[in-house]
């Protein structure tokens, strides 16, 4: 038992302990009591229009003993310092359109009596909303208990700024019928904002006057309290408006009757009787549970990605399998009350943001605020005209609208997270919150794939008298080596993308591959074959686990393409400084060049055999290669190469792995180039990839370790030591000062 581990999982279990020890009380209590109120008093009439926007008969009470239970619940258990947790006023509309997939077509109207609340198939609808509500709860918290909030790792910032963008849009357009007093049945699908709009606007000739001057009256005086700011603490906090809004509202509405629809017209058909908390009725789960699991993952995506938004703006983390448990909590309390899906309501963390909120403490503040007022003077609220909610709702979505602001930004500076913003507006615009999502987080993942799998591959040259490789065609001082030819692979090599770095190193070198025949097939596999035999003799003992039977090492052969125009490369001189390499020391310079070489320099492009291979078995194609091809297995005939490059050195440094396929495609390449006499070096390579190669049965008698080196820079040298002869091809000093450098030979650092 460890007390320091105790006090770690206590604290991660309740992320309330860890911001109430370390409270400020003198900075920040009147901040959380400044938002709390606003935040209280705004959720007031929210939870009124929440039964409006259903028709479904719950009792006021029992709206805002939900609430209440889950705002604190969420102050306990969850990581944001901002959230305003609540019923969401499209999920709201998700559960009534799942009321009417189920058949429960039945909903409260104007023209409605009080008897209607004791019909059996309105309190069904009840007791399924509730099962709904429980099994979105239940799913939430078994993914967090498994860990599964790891998911909002992959998701960039520019997908949440794209979905809360989208998400502000469909909750302007929900607003429309309290801003118009027109009553319509919201169309669930694919284009349904598009399809909500031409019907808004076709009803416009019965629109309520009154109700649109109200709204447009808000958003004035809304927009004129943008210039009012307060200061405490040299910290600017927004002017509560919305608070004085609401009062004032509330007041003249009590006293003069507007002519503008409330949410008495739905609430005063409702006996207001407590409904006892009952367990949820689970007998049929098929029926209902891909609406809960799609009520889940919208309900926790939203959450957190408000949540993500305002903890950047602030700096403070949240923590996303924490943030599934609390939510999940919040879900099954509100079942209990026979009320809805609750999550993050966005105008609601707005006001308590803006309004200087500090900690979870102003979201209690604004819980008890809200309960007390509402169960003694929640009657005078209900009075209130919708449309003075429907602006306060609308203002505090205008920031999340600002973000369009960052599309041409986003062109500008990154073309992939473009079409990501792009994606995902226009999916969760036009299919939804629950089908939208899953297609942005599909593409996105999508994006994530092509581009940490896209191969790309530069070629590398010398800067002058350094042991610095740079791009030639980055960097114009930079210069290719004579016989070596060096690439940068700059991805991991996996399937996906093995085939372009095949195709870019043959490319380069100026050669294609083409399939053995039948012959030269039959000479490998008998090759192969007599080598496997040969180790079976070798063994002392034949216990043990079998040996792998004998494999190809390649199916292709390397042939010249035909010459093109070749922009031959200008020599350079001063290139490699020798350094202390396998117990040779030299201190001069040698000089890599070969048109524009001092008198009686050579350098020897001719290939010689290679004496070092010794026992190294090393299979070749014999007589099996065409005439385009180099054979290198005949001892007594000297061969010209294709090309004058005698070593490529790949530079491993910024690969993460080689899958399966990816090391078997290399170690072709390596056996296809070193059958015509062409060395493969790697450089900087990790030892987790090494390891990978190794798991992969990558290595053989012809690819060993001998061809790995620490830093490109000692590849190189190898390569030189290898095929060239210092003593012969350096001159002397006194030389090299006889004969002084034309300027062709001179090296331009640009």
């Amino acid at each position: 038992f460890s007390w320091g581990r105790f006090r770690r999982i206590t604290l991660k279990l309740f992320p309330v302990l860890n911001w109430l020890f370390s409270y400020r009380f003198r900075e920040w209590i009147l901040r959380d009591l400044h938002a709390g109120l606003s935040v209280g008093m705004i959720q007031i009439p929210q939870g009124l229009l929440g039964v409006w926007l259903t028709r479904l008969p719950l009792p006021n009470v029992n709206g805002f003993l939900s609430a209440f239970c889950c705002s604190m619940t969420y102050v306990i258990f969850g990581t944001s310092h901002h959230i305003s947790i609540g019923s969401f006023s499209i999920l709201n509309m998700v559960v009534a359109n799942t009321l009417k997939t189920l058949n429960f077509n039945q909903t409260l109207s104007s023209n409605g009596s009080l008897d209607k609340f004791s019909d059996p198939t309105f309190m069904e609808a009840l007791t399924l909303t509730a099962s709904v509500t429980f099994l979105t709860g239940i799913i939430q918290l078994l993914l967090g208990c498994f860990c599964l909030g790891f998911v909002t790792t992959y998701v960039p910032k520019t997908l949440i700024d794209a979905y809360l963008t989208a998400a502000a849009l469909h909750v302007i357009v929900a607003q429309f019928t309290f801003i118009f007093d027109i009553i319509l049945d919201f169309h669930k699908g694919p284009l349904d904002i598009f399809y909500n709009l031409f019907h808004f606007f076709l009803a416009l000739p019965k629109a309520n006057a009154t109700s649109i001057l109200l709204f447009l009256f808000s958003m004035v005086v809304l927009q004129l309290s943008k210039s009012i700011v307060i200061t405490y603490k040299h910290s600017p906090i927004a002017f509560p408006m919305e608070l004085l809004l609401i009062i004032t509202v509330t007041v003249i509405s009590n006293h003069i009757h507007l002519h503008a629809e409330s949410s008495s017209a739905v609430t005063s058909l409702i006996p207001q009787r407590f409904l006892p908390p009952t367990p949820p009725d689970l007998s049929n789960p098929s029926k209902i549970i891909l609406h809960a699991l799609s009520l889940a993952i919208v309900s926790y995506f939203l959450l957190v990605f408000v949540g993500e938004r305002y903890a950047s703006l602030h700096n403070y983390d949240i923590a996303s399998n924490q943030e599934l448990i609390a939510v999940g909590l919040c879900n099954i309390c509100s079942s209990f009350f026979k009320s809805f899906v609750v999550s993050s309501v966005i105008s609601g963390t707005v006001i308590q943001e803006k309004t200087g909120g500090r900690t979870q403490l102003a979201a209690a503040i604004g819980a008890f605020i809200m309960l007390v007022i509402a169960l003694k003077l929640g009657h005078f609220f209900q009075v209130i005209p919708n449309c003075i909610l429907a602006a306060v709702v609308i203002f505090n979505m205008l920031p999340f609208l600002e973000k369009f602001r960052d599309i041409p930004i986003l062109w500008r500076r990154d073309k992939y997270h473009f079409v990501i913003w792009l994606v995902t507006f226009g999916a969760v615009l036009c299919f939804g919150l629950d089908i939208g999502l899953a297609i942005a987080m599909g593409f996105t993942f999508f994006i994530i794939t092509i581009r940490s799998h896209r191969m790309k591959m530069v070629v590398l040259g010398q800067i002058p008298n350094m042991n610095i490789y740079r791009s030639l065609s980055v960097y114009k001082a930079a210069r290719e080596i004579e016989g070596i030819k060096i690439f940068q692979c700059c991805s991991s090599i996996s399937f996906a993308n093995m085939n372009h770095f095949k195709t870019y190193l043959l490319q380069k070198m100026d050669m294609k591959a083409t399939r053995l025949d039948e012959g030269e097939m039959r000479a490998l596999m008998s090759r192969s074959l007599s080598d496997a035999a040969v180790e079976r003799r070798d063994l002392k003992c034949s216990c043990g686990p079998p040996l792998p039977p004998p494999r190809v090492p390649y199916t292709e052969k390397l042939v010249k393409q035909p010459q093109t125009d070749r922009h031959s490369l200008s020599p350079s001189v001063n290139l490699v400084h020798w350094t202390k390499y396998r117990d040779k020391v030299s201190s001069r310079t040698l000089l890599v060049g070969a048109a524009d070489s001092p008198p009686g320099f050579s350098t020897g492009l001719t290939t010689e055999k290679n004496k070092d291979e010794g026992g190294r078995t090393c299979l070749s194609l014999g007589s099996a290669i065409d005439n385009s091809s180099v054979q290198l297995d005949q001892e007594d005939q000297p061969m010209h190469l294709p090309c004058p490059v005698r070593t490529i050195i790949l530079d491993f440094s910024m690969v993460q792995f080689v899958d399966l396929m990816g090391s078997e495609l290399l170690r072709q390449i390596i056996h296809m180039f070193h059958n015509i006499g062409i060395t493969v070096l790697i450089a900087g390579c990790h030892s987790s990839v090494i390891a990978d190669l190794e798991n992969n049965d990558f290595f053989d008698s012809c690819v060993t370790k001998e061809g790995f080196f620490l830093t490109l820079h000692d590849a190189v040298l190898a390569a030189l030591d290898k095929h060239q002869k210092p003593d012969e091809l350096e001159p002397t000093a006194e030389e090299f000062a006889e004969e002084p450098l034309t300027e062709q030979q001179k090296v331009e650092y640009l």
